[in-house]
């Protein structure tokens, strides 16, 4: 009797197990996180983050004052924010127009030469595993509607996506402008623990600890959201941030370090 009642535990645990395992198996994916310009502000963030940190600990190792340190920081900060967001305005651009220009292409090909691209999507569905006919049936639909047989032949030869809907066109203005205040905005946080601490200390060894403190803070909170962008680990994502910034820094207080008391510029 109790063998058997021990062989009915086991057999619904296992079922059990199997349940869970098929609930698990048909659970949807979690979607990345979606938002116009999360890209780049998380991106210029976390450039923004390490570059302030490393200047501030290659001053810190050169034994510089507090006021030099906000003074080169907020400096480099501002013009390092006016690099990035005039990079991310031109290669918005760049892009759009790239874009636009291909169009355009695709759209002769298909008024002028429509066999030979049909022909061409053809082939690229069946190397995607479509069969013959199928690929034959979707092509032949396609050919009625010429703005998505342009988006096709833009996305299977050259890898390009065109919008079909209006109003969808990238801003580059807005993606600089977006870029320049994200950059600023966390740039400023390795350098506002030396402006935070003004009224406690004025020990400058201080001030780099609180700095320290407060990237690792701003670099945990942009981990967690370039997880959550790409739904991955939140503590792989972290650690990686962190180690970027703590290596980072670590080779600038290094540098700074070295040139100040090895190369002769102690003065």
């Amino acid at each position: 009797m109790a063998e058997s009642s021990r062989y009915l535990q086991l057999r619904g645990s296992v079922e059990d197990g199997e349940m869970e395992k098929g609930k698990s198996e048909k659970r949807r994916p979690k979607e990345p996180w979606k938002g116009e310009f999360v890209r780049s502000i998380v991106f210029a963030g976390l450039d923004a983050i390490v570059t302030s940190f490393s200047l501030i600990s290659s001053i810190s190792a050169g034994r510089l004052s507090s006021g030099d340190v906000l003074v080169l920081g907020f400096a480099n900060l501002v013009a390092d924010g006016i690099s990035m967001g005039f990079g991310d305005f031109v290669s918005t651009s760049t892009e759009r127009d790239v874009v636009a220009k291909e169009k355009t292409v695709a759209e002769w090909d298909v008024m002028h030469t429509p066999i030979p691209l049909q022909q061409e999507l053809l082939q690229h569905y069946q190397s995607l595993g479509m069969e013959l006919n199928d690929a034959t049936t979707v092509v032949t639909i396609f050919a009625k509607y010429m703005d998505i047989l342009v988006a096709e032949k833009m996305a299977a030869e050259k890898g390009l996506s065109s919008p079909l809907e209006k109003g969808k066109k990238p801003k580059p203005w807005k993606n600089g402008l977006i870029t320049f205040a994200a950059f600023v905005v966390f740039g400023c946080a390795p350098i506002l623990a030396f402006i935070v601490l003004i009224p406690f200390t004025h020990n400058v060894t201080h001030k780099f600890m609180a700095a320290c403190a407060f990237s690792a803070f701003a670099l945990a909170l942009l981990g967690i959201a370039k997880a959550k962008i790409a739904s991955q680990s939140y503590t792989v994502s972290v650690a990686i941030t962190l180690s970027n910034g703590a290596i980072a820094g670590a080779s600038a207080y290094a540098i700074g370090w070295t040139l100040r008391n090895l190369a002769g510029l102690e003065d």
